[in-house]
């Protein structure tokens, strides 16, 4: 059977491919690639008899036909997905068609634009006895979101908020966040383009977020992170987990009592 192999490219670091998905580039006979969103100095490393394909300016059947087509001609196919394809990488639909061409799919996965945001933070995610949980969204804009995953609800888990694709949406960002009782001064941290060599990092808060956001002209590409497990100030405070405290015992170590 046919096979088609799906990259997740990373957040723009030509650098942070993964070390197979990067060699898989390398192997193909074509490539193709989100040029919108993928660096082209990492599709340069693709062979230079290759042939790349620009898929920006392609709808879903044009592109998974010209899949088939050159996958019929016995040619190695690869499709670079900008972060990591299975958080808003549109992916099942091009494998559901694919697959009825009787094509299976490999998927290579990438470092998301949350982790490398969260990177550029400086930040975890997950701080022991303030939040272990991080929710992956988006605002509902001109596409809806499920009934049971509107913002407010989920903001409710006071939990650490990761928003993509909704650097528009900031004023509906905070009437949500707000509404589900977050407090104002709540540390939120905009990532502008992650990893990328204009990347551009915005510290706020939800009551400034919006202006703070228009002031620095960013209105797409963007990771908001939302919670105090984004205050820049964490480091100072007495957050620690149990896994490096020397009283806790696990499999690895006996813990020494006082």
């Amino acid at each position: 059977m046919r096979k088609l192999t799906i990259i997740g490219a990373g957040p723009g670091d030509p650098e942070l491919i993964t070390v197979k998905g990067l060699k898989k580039l390398k192997e193909a006979d074509v490539v193709l690639y989100a040029d919108s969103l993928v660096s082209k100095e990492l599709i340069e490393q693709a062979d230079s008899d290759a042939e790349i394909i620009k898929t920006a300016g392609m709808h879903l059947e044009e592109m998974v036909q010209v899949m088939v087509d050159r996958l019929r001609e016995g040619k190695r196919v690869v499709r670079v997905h900008t972060g990591d394809p299975a958080v808003y990488g549109a992916i099942m639909e091009q494998i559901s068609m694919l697959n009825k061409q009787d094509i299976n799919v490999e998927i290579i996965p990438g470092v998301s634009s949350v982790f490398a945001s969260a990177a550029a933070l400086g930040a975890e995610l997950t701080i022991p006895d303030l939040t272990q949980t991080v929710i992956l969204t988006r605002a509902e804009g001109r596409t809806p979101v499920p009934e049971a995953e509107k913002l407010r609800d989920l903001a409710k888990h006071n939990c650490t908020v990761a928003l993509f694709l909704s650097a528009t949406l900031t004023k509906k960002i905070v009437k949500e966040f707000l509404a589900a009782g977050w407090s104002k001064d709540t540390p939120v941290g905009v990532v502008y383009k992650a990893t990328w060599p204009d990347q551009k990092i915005v510290r706020s808060t939800l009551e400034r977020l919006d202006e703070d956001m228009r002031v620095n002209g960013i209105r797409k590409q963007a990771m908001i992170l939302a919670g105090w497990a984004i205050d820049k100030n964490i480091h100072d405070k007495q957050f620690k987990s149990k896994l490096y405290d020397k009283e806790f015992t696990h499999g690895f170590r006996k813990g020494v009592k006082p």
